[in-house]
């Protein structure tokens, strides 16, 4: 039996990476599923606020908790 991996680990991991990116500037990622984007993720180190647009509604959302910010992206890309 082949063992899957997290996806919420995975989208975790994402977004770590951007945290802890070097310098200042505002870092972004691109969230999508069957090579549809479903989600835009941009992290700004000065106030530590990750901020979510969902493609299809444009409806954008902030977090300052990166487990909150991570299973908002799960359920994006679960649907």
């Amino acid at each position: 039996m082949e063992k899957q991996k997290s996806q919420l680990v995975a989208i975790i991991q994402r977004l770590e990476v951007m945290a802890n990116t070097e310098g200042n500037d505002v870092t972004s990622r691109r969230f999508e599923k069957n090579g549809e984007e479903r989600g835009f993720v941009t992290y700004n180190p000065a106030t530590g606020i990750y901020s979510l647009e969902e493609v299809a509604s444009k409806q954008k959302f902030d977090f300052d908790d990166i487990d909150l910010a991570a299973m908002e992206i799960y359920d994006l890309l679960a649907d």
